[in-house]
Parts: C-alpha cells; sequence; structure tokens
C-alpha cells in the first residue's frame, strides 16, 4: 500500500470512531466479515467477535431479524437501496436502536458477492418513525413482510422474469389444525407457534428468497431462482424443518405440522394475484390430502377452458372501460321504520353489443384472476364521485374488492377527490365483503379506519356468510353490517334462519352497528325483518336496481 492510500485509510479509521459509525466489508461467498471504527460509544472491540454474516445477525433482536433480512434480500435482489433500522445488542448487553445503510457489489453476471456499509446509533424519536413504517409493511407479529409488501416482491420477480427469465417459485404453508391449537393452548401458545413457523421457514431460505405473512395461519414464500423441478425438494426441506421438533410455548410443547401448497411466478401473463391465489389453491389441495404434505398448482384442460373464456372476458371489460360502457344500477336502502330511502347502493353493469346490462356478478370473478379489478374500483370511484357531486341530495354505497383493501394508491385517490369535494364524504359508504375482511383481517382493519378517518361510513357486506367471531368485530370498526341474503331467503318458513338472525342482529348490536337486510322480497318477510329489529332493508320488495335513478328523473323535469 502506498503511503498516500495507507493516509486515507488512517483519515477514514479515524472519521469512523469519532463519528461513533461502525463501517464494515462483507464477502457474501465465504460469509466473512471485516469491521472499523466503533458503534456510539462502544469501544473498538465491540465488533471482534462477529467475523460472520450468522454471527452478526445473532446480535440483532429477535423482533428485528426477520425485516432487516427481508430488507437485506430485496437490496440483493436488485430492488431498492439497503436502508433499514433495528435494535442491536450493545457492548453491555442491552439493545440499542441503529441505522444501517450499505451497498452490495455484483459481478458480470449480475451475482451480488461483495457488500460494503455503516451503521450508526440512531435517537428514540426517528427510530420510532421507523417503527411506524415497519408496521405499515411488515407483520407485527412475526416480523415478516405482510401480504401486501409480500405481493410487491412477487411482482418485482415477475416483472424481472419478463425481462431475464429467472424460474421463480411461491409456496403458501399453512399451519396444520390452527384452530385446535388455539382451542387447546390458548391465544398466546398459538402466536407462539406463528412466531417460530416463521423462524424455521428463515432457516429454510437463502438470502435472496421471501417470507411473509398472508394472514391467519398462512406464510408465503417466494423462491427466486427456483426451477421447478427443484421446488418439490424446497418444501420438503420446510416440511422437514417444522417436523424437527415441538415448538415450546408457555402451555406445554406442541407438535405442529404444515401442509404446502406451489405455484411457479414464471412465464404466462400472471399477477401476484394469480401466483398467490395458485398456490393457496394447491395449498386447499395438500390439506384434503391429509395435511403435511406439497401439492403443485397444476392447469387441467378445464382450467384452460376457463382461462380462455377469462381472457375474452378481460377483453371485453377492458374495451367497455375505454368505451365508457360501465354504468350503474341503483338499488334502494329504505328505513324498515318508516320506509323512506336512506341511501341507494350502486350496482356496477357493463353495457353489451347489443345495448343490453350485464350484472356485475357475471364478469367480475374473470376481471379478478386477471388482475384488472383495479381498473374497475378505480372506475367505480371516479363514477361515484361524480355522480354524488353532480346530486348533493343523494348518498351512495359502493363495493370495492379484497385487492382495493390493501391497495394504497386506491385510498390516496379517494382522499384527493374529497378534498377536491370536501361535504361528499359523509354521503359515502363504501362496502367490503366479509369474507374478503377475514381474509387479511389486519390490513382489512386499517383499510376501514384509513375510509372513516377520511369522513366515509364503511359497511360489512354479506354478513354471516364468513362467520365473524366477535374478536373479528372488535378488529373492524365498520358502521353497518349488511346481513347476508341467505339468511333472509325463506325465512318466514324458516325458524333456524329467524334464530340465525338474532344472533347476528346480537352481535351487530353489540356493537353499535346499524344493519341492512339484504334480498327482501316480500311483505312478510319485511315484516319480520321489522319485528327483529333490522334498521333497513334492500331487495325487490323495496324497488329494482335501475340505471334512471329518481332524482335524475326530477333533474330533467
Amino acid at each position: 500500500m502506498s503511503a498516500e492510500s495507507a493516509r486515507s485509510v488512517e483519515i477514514l479509521a479515524a472519521a469512523l470512531d469519532a463519528a461513533g459509525d461502525l463501517a464494515y466489508a462483507w464477502e457474501l461467498d465465504r460469509d466473512a466479515i471485516e469491521w472499523s471504527g466503533r458503534l456510539g460509544r462502544t469501544g473498538p472491540g465491540f465488533a471482534a467477535g462477529m467475523t460472520t454474516g450468522g454471527l452478526f445477525a445473532e446480535n440483532i433482536h429477535p423482533d428485528d431479524q426477520a425485516h432487516r433480512k427481508s430488507v437485506l434480500a430485496t437490496h440483493l435482489d436488485g430492488h431498492r437501496d439497503f436502508d433499514c433500522q433495528y435494535r442491536l445488542r450493545d457492548a453491555a448487553g442491552e439493545f440499542a436502536w441503529v441505522h444501517e445503510r450499505g451497498r452490495a457489489l455484483r459481478d458480470p453476471s449480475g451475482r451480488p458477492h461483495q457488500m460494503f456499509g455503516v451503521i450508526r446509533t440512531v435517537g428514540e424519536r426517528k427510530a420510532q418513525q421507523s417503527r411506524v413504517e415497519q408496521l405499515a409493511n411488515y407483520d407485527e407479529l412475526t416480523g415478516h413482510f405482510n401480504r401486501s409488501r409480500l405481493r410487491e416482491a412477487v411482482d418485482r420477480v415477475i416483472s424481472a422474469d419478463r425481462r431475464a427469465p429467472g424460474h421463480a417459485m411461491f409456496l403458501a404453508v399453512g399451519i396444520d389444525n390452527m384452530s385446535a391449537i388455539n382451542t387447546t393452548f390458548g391465544a398466546a401458545a398459538a402466536d407462539t407457534v406463528l412466531v417460530e413457523i416463521g423462524r424455521r421457514l428463515d432457516s429454510c431460505v437463502r438470502i435472496s428468497d421471501h417470507v411473509g405473512r398472508l394472514g391467519g395461519d398462512r406464510f408465503g414464500v417466494l423462491l427466486a431462482h427456483c426451477p421447478v423441478e427443484h421446488v418439490a425438494r424446497a418444501a420438503d426441506k420446510v416440511l422437514s424443518a417444522v417436523r424437527a421438533a415441538p415448538i415450546a410455548t408457555s402451555n406445554g410443547s406442541v407438535f405442529v405440522t404444515v401442509s404446502i401448497g406451489g405455484a411457479s411466478a414464471s412465464g404466462e401473463h400472471l399477477t401476484s394475484y394469480d401466483v398467490i391465489t395458485r398456490a393457496e389453491s394447491a395449498l386447499a389441495e395438500a390439506k384434503s390430502a391429509g395435511r403435511d404434505c406439497f401439492t403443485h398448482f397444476r392447469t387441467s384442460e378445464e382450467q384452460r377452458d376457463r382461462q380462455s373464456r377469462s381472457a375474452a372476458v378481460g377483453d371485453a371489460v377492458q374495451t367497455a372501460l375505454r368505451d365508457d360502457r360501465m354504468r350503474f344500477a341503483f338499488q334502494p336502502i329504505v328505513s324498515a321504520e318508516t320506509g323512506e330511502v336512506a341511501y341507494h347502493e350502486c350496482l356496477l353493469r357493463l353495457r353489451d353489443a347489443g345495448d343490453g346490462l350485464v350484472p356485475t356478478g357475471d364478469f367480475v370473478r374473470d376481471v379478478e384472476q386477471l388482475g384488472y379489478i383495479r381498473l374497475i374500483d378505480r372506475h367505480i370511484l371516479d363514477k361515484v364521485i361524480a355522480e354524488a357531486a353532480a346530486y348533493p341530495e343523494v348518498t351512495l354505497g359502493f363495493n370495492v374488492s379484497a385487492l382495493t383493501a390493501a391497495d394504497r394508491p386506491w385510498l390516496r385517490a379517494l382522499t384527493a377527490q374529497l378534498r377536491a369535494h370536501p361535504a361528499l364524504a359523509g354521503r359515502l359508504i363504501v362496502e367490503i365483503t366479509e369474507t374478503a375482511a377475514l381474509y387479511d383481517i389486519e390490513e382489512s382493519a386499517r383499510f376501514v379506519d384509513a375510509l372513516r378517518r377520511a369522513g366515509c361510513r364503511v359497511a360489512l357486506d354479506d354478513f354471516g356468510a364468513g362467520h365473524t367471531t366477535l374478536q373479528h368485530l372488535q378488529s373492524l370498526p365498520v358502521d353497518t353490517v349488511k346481513i347476508d341474503r341467505s339468511f333472509i331467503r325463506n325465512i318466514a318458513a324458516s325458524p333456524e334462519s329467524q334464530i340465525f338472525l338474532r344472533h347476528l342482529l346480537g352481535l351487530a348490536k353489540g356493537f353499535g352497528f346499524s344493519t341492512v337486510a339484504e334480498g327482501v322480497e316480500t311483505a312478510e318477510e319485511a315484516e319480520i325483518l321489522r319485528g327483529e329489529g333490522v334498521g333497513f332493508l334492500q331487495g325487490h320488495y323495496f324497488g329494482r336496481a335501475t340505471t334512471e335513478p329518481p332524482w335524475r328523473r326530477q333533474s330533467a323535469a
């Protein structure tokens, strides 16, 4: 080393020491780390024993390990800078918040082989800001990607695969008999099981892979650069790791197994929704096959025919959006006590080439599978806002899909439009189905909270169809529940339906929710529902959906 180079190294080391920063050079292939400087007020020997990435990771707070690993994996995968805050054990054995920034060097093929970075301590206020950001992107219990971030990771892999095929795979991992574990050992033990399963998944994957929590008892594992012939071996590794030893909980040891469904994230014209849905479909097959096994998603001849029909529907929907052939049909919701119209629900219809109207149910499933539902939901939002702005006397309810419940751009669009029309928020009722809400209860709760803070009301549609529990209702601060029409149909002749209706009404009233009964067809049904205390009624008995609502006719007159 020349005298000039030696002097530069000396100056750099002195600057790091003075700033209280710890710099590192990490040889990824050998997993060997060299350190320079010191961390905060710790002595120069603080990092002496942390000679590998594994040894260093052992000093990160257990709740933050998965978060740092996810951020690092994203960087090594070629996306985003490595910039992360977490708690690190200092020389005194106490945990302190630190900020780490780094960058990987890549060989000519693009493979990362070396990494340089700096770690410094941060103040509590900045650490709390980081914590808020972390909660928005990571599962609070396990520290892994939440469903939204995991879906983003899948979309990135799909996009990269189109440029340079990399044979990525996605695994949906479901804990077997989780409800029995929760009932037998308690909620705290069930949480311990979730955290430990997440840790065991981390131990099975490479640094370039991603582990996230899909919700409830399900995890997702994104395997980058995994040919399809290797996925069974990767799944077996996970199955063995989970079976290897019981999980110690506060209420005793629990023997746990998982079932796994796998799907390719490469080829075809896929979205993250398609990939995750396919993997979860395969997971359901694995559970049906006896659990504790792996099933790979395979497309049958019938499924290929269905995909072909779906593609045709998708083309028709895109054309209708472009030609402005999407229309609303408005159905009244009336007060059970007075019979007066309280508001109208906006039901989307597609005007076909023959000028007929196609109901949403005939095309929405295909649209969801093709990944176009966000376009539909944004179109619905724009049309609802325009209608409400044009007619200040009306209140409108409208449905959004499960995907939109995790779609921050949709929320930003709503907020921006309400800024332009601030008086509208109180006249909008956003409906999310119970089944969609229960799919990822934490994400749904955030969505509901954001809508209510914007001034909108929120309704839980198809109430009763998803078997909501008290805990779910506590997590979802909605204003209204709409009782699923399956419990209203033939209610006059079904004592069982009447008993179940009373149970649903008791749950709703206990939380202070207003209630709407859907699908009311007869005067007898309406009278029974009034007697049971339902607040609002909707169905053909009170008015069919029409594309020419009364306020437009009055305006034209």
